[in-house]
């Protein structure tokens, strides 16, 4: 009796290490052919591994936080994103934004990204810059560049982002610093759970008539799941707003994941879906 417990019992560890195995087996082949878009507020870039052309639809909703992404109401976006070879990245959106208080209106910017370090395949370290421009609500445009930065492993992943923002426009800022951040552990073989903080507008701590209305800084939790044998991946984030400085300008309309309004604090909540067109 107590040989065959004995047994049974080392019967259950190795079936218990090979079944931890297969799992590992599995995951380590789903690194590198997902994770299109993980992040609400952080971009990644995307390799010969991942999913070379995507499109998405995400819509948000904020409130006392007038300017989307931060526009003050419902807002939807649409965008494209692919891997053009040679660790270059594609991305471009077109954002609608119907206002609380009626009215609609839009925005569109484009960019391309190149890993400059890394970006052979997608686990590891990859850092990027890249160049873009983009019109805002009230139709100026501006030029954009940006670095990112992420990092990949099997059971988590972050990406971080700052952008550099010029407005062809006297009124607005010389130049506009944004920021964001973003972790994700896997739970499970298809969901992701982890964290998200955006500071936007940063010079508003050093120039007090900052054009958005101020720095402001948003930090919520992140979801990201990935069904699997599906073209279909779904992320969610959003969190309180936060307003660090206070600017008297009437704030610009210029594009903004959370809001430009200067005098109360409020939330934003953003939801994505992404459509592989390769899987």
């Amino acid at each position: 009796m107590k040989k065959t417990f004995l047994i049974l019992i080392f019967a259950s560890a190795v079936l218990n290490c090979a079944a931890q195995k297969i799992s590992e087996t599995k995951t380590d082949v789903k690194v590198g052919t997902d994770a299109a878009q993980p992040f609400l507020f952080s971009l990644n870039t995307l390799t010969a591994e991942n999913p070379r052309w995507n499109i998405h639809y995400s819509g948000s909703y904020g409130e006392r936080t007038n300017g989307q992404f931060g526009y003050d109401g419902l807002g939807q976006q649409f965008g494209v994103k692919g891997y053009l070879g040679s660790r270059f990245t594609l991305y471009a959106t077109a954002a609608i934004g119907f206002a609380n208080a009626g009215g609609v209106t839009s925005a569109e910017q484009a960019e391309v990204i190149r890993d400059l370090v890394g970006g052979k395949g997608i686990a590891g370290f990859r850092l990027g810059a890249g160049l873009g421009l983009s019109r805002d609500w009230s139709n100026v445009g501006s030029a954009i560049s940006r670095i990112t930065a992420s990092f990949d492993r099997t059971n988590w992943r972050m990406a971080g982002n700052l952008r550099f923002e010029k407005a062809f426009d006297k009124t607005r800022d010389k130049l506009d610093f944004i920021t964001s951040f973003g972790y994700q552990h896997r739970v499970s073989n298809v969901l992701y759970l982890g964290v998200e903080a955006l500071g936007q507008d940063l010079e508003g701590f050093w120039e007090k008539d900052e054009a958005e209305g101020g720095a402001k800084v948003m930090i919520g939790p992140s979801i990201n799941l990935e069904p699997n044998h599906s073209k279909l991946s779904f992320s969610i984030s959003g969190g309180p707003v936060f307003y660090a400085t206070r600017s008297q300008v009437i704030p610009s309309e210029a594009i903004r994941e959370i809001g430009s309004v200067a005098s109360g604090n409020g939330y934003t909540i953003r939801a994505l879906v992404n459509f592989n067109l390769h899987r």
